[in-house]
């Protein structure tokens, strides 16, 4: 498994998802990336939905403001 703050977390497939409706979701992939921004139109499988996201402030912009 690999975690990316910005992006999906990685899993060796095959894989299953039991979604918040009790619905149950398969990918038979050998690697599955699954969603964690819940911008994904593909939920929970990631879409790179995450892409577009932009922040407001930079982080380094962030820290000379306190």
């Amino acid at each position: 498994m690999a975690i990316d703050p910005q992006g999906p977390i990685l899993i060796e497939g095959p894989v299953e998802v039991v979604l918040d409706d009790g619905t149950l979701a398969r990918s038979d992939r050998f690697v599955v990336a699954l969603c964690t921004c819940r911008r994904s139109h593909a939920y929970p499988w990631c879409d790179t939905s995450h892409r577009r996201r932009e922040r407001a402030v930079a982080p380094s912009q962030d820290r000379s403001l306190t």
